[in-house]
């Protein structure tokens, strides 16, 4: 079994509790569809925000979809000039036998502008 990285990131409207926590509910939903994820496979999940967004830790989301025994960290990502914002970013770390090329990021709304063209 070997320790792996899921990145994922979405966008919010505004700086409300609500649109955090359902942002990071709809982000964390579809991780764990697109990567078949069962809460005992993650190790740990580590959330950023930009600027501005801290009306709710992003984790409380991860505790509501009963993520209750992973630890979990929030943060603030780094306020690079001309960057997007009003944007969480998640890093799960799952442990399996999948390989990292097999594990399926996700970026929704404006963060979808994050993910370069590959090819």
């Amino acid at each position: 079994m070997a320790l792996r990285g899921i990145r994922g990131a979405i966008t919010v409207a505004a700086n409300t509790k609500e649109e955090i926590l359902a942002a990071t509910r709809e982000l964390l939903e579809q991780l764990i569809r697109e990567n078949s994820l069962q809460t005992d496979e993650i190790a740990s999940a580590l959330f950023s925000t930009t600027e501005g967004l801290n009306a709710e830790f992003p984790a409380v989301a991860a505790r509501e979809l009963g993520w209750t025994e992973v630890p979990l960290l929030c943060m603030r990502e780094i306020d690079v000039p001309g960057s997007l914002r009003n944007c969480i970013r998640v890093l799960i770390h799952v442990n399996t036998e999948k390989k990292q090329t097999a594990m399926k990021h996700v970026y929704l709304r404006q963060a979808k502008s994050l993910r370069r063209p590959t090819g």
